[in-house]
């Protein structure tokens, strides 16, 4: 049996065990658990803000990306005193709030973070969130279905940043003002996804079984709902790239990005020229549309 080293780490006061920071994690690239844990404290500031105070599933890789894994929603025991917890539907659930958590469950190889699309205690979105998820494996066209969206929401007066889901697929994110219900989300999520169907049933489908779709790219309002859970932006994925949930200007989808571009070793250099993409819109007048739908 393989010796176990380990070390610690002292974050915000909190003491943290690493244990075997040599494991390759992504093998492909070279990263191993000491510089995943680097690249997760460079991503802290934007990842911690769409993940704090949400309740956090997250996808653990023990043996790194080529091995198996597992969903984690209940918090481990025995739990750390600085983790804090939240029960929502008999689940306890941990709350990403600092570095600490964060590099803790690093060590532990949760390598993708899964944020609620509300606060914990609460049944309100904290933003709308539109998923086009392919049906290929490899999907050329992602990013034009995805400008498509883009100008359609804006022909609404409606500003909005697409994502990169560091996977196959991208999310269209709009900031919203508190006081908005999933429900009324839903529904205009429906009318636009409707709209574009209908304008390019070449590219879209609203067909929820994906044995039923084809080649088609699923135009998803249903998956932003109490309880459901999509990457967070800023999260790196378990894909052999070291790809991370990115954020994107919109003339870099009409560019025709690759999802593939945008990955662990590069995002920090991305974030120090950029920022934070999504916290430069402001909330936008969704409530208005809502209230004019049938």
């Amino acid at each position: 049996m393989p010796k176990t080293i380990r070390g610690s780490i002292t974050i915000g006061g909190q003491e943290i065990t690493i244990t075997n920071p040599d494991k390759l994690l992504w093998p492909e690239r070279g990263i191993t658990k000491r510089i995943y844990l680097e690249k997760l404290a460079a991503l802290s500031p934007y990842l911690l803000q769409y993940c704090r105070d949400r309740l956090l599933t997250v996808i653990r890789y023990p043996h790194g990306v080529p091995g198996m894994s597992f969903y984690q929603k209940n918090a481990p025991e025995p739990l750390p005193d600085f983790v804090r917890t939240a029960t929502h539907d008999n689940i306890t659930y941990i709350l990403l709030q600092g570095l600490p958590e964060l590099l803790w469950l690093g060590n532990m190889a949760a390598l993708e973070f899964h944020p609620s699309l509300h606060y914990a205690g609460s049944e309100l979105p904290c933003e709308w969130m539109i998923d086009l998820d392919p049906s290929l494996e490899v999907e050329p066209r992602i990013m034009e279905a995805t400008a498509v969206v883009g100008e359609v929401l804006q022909s609404l007066g409606i500003a909005s940043v697409p994502k990169t889901s560091g996977a196959t697929g991208v999310q269209i994110i709009v900031p919203i003002r508190p006081g908005v219900t999933f429900d009324g989300l839903r529904r205009i999520g429906h009318f636009v996804g409707r709209y574009v169907t209908e304008k390019r049933p070449d590219l879209f489908t609203l067909e929820r079984l994906k044995k039923h779709r084809g080649d088609k790219i699923y135009f998803d309002y249903l998956q932003h709902y109490g309880g459901k859970t999509l990457a967070a932006p800023y999260t790196p994925r378990a894909r052999p790239l070291a790809t991370v949930s990115t954020p994107l200007l919109w003339e870099e989808v009409r560019r025709n990005v690759s999802p593939a571009d945008f990955h662990l070793q590069n995002i920090e250099e991305r974030l120090s020229r950029m920022g934070d993409l999504i916290a430069k819109v402001p909330a936008q007048p969704v409530e208005a549309l809502i209230s004019k739908l049938p």
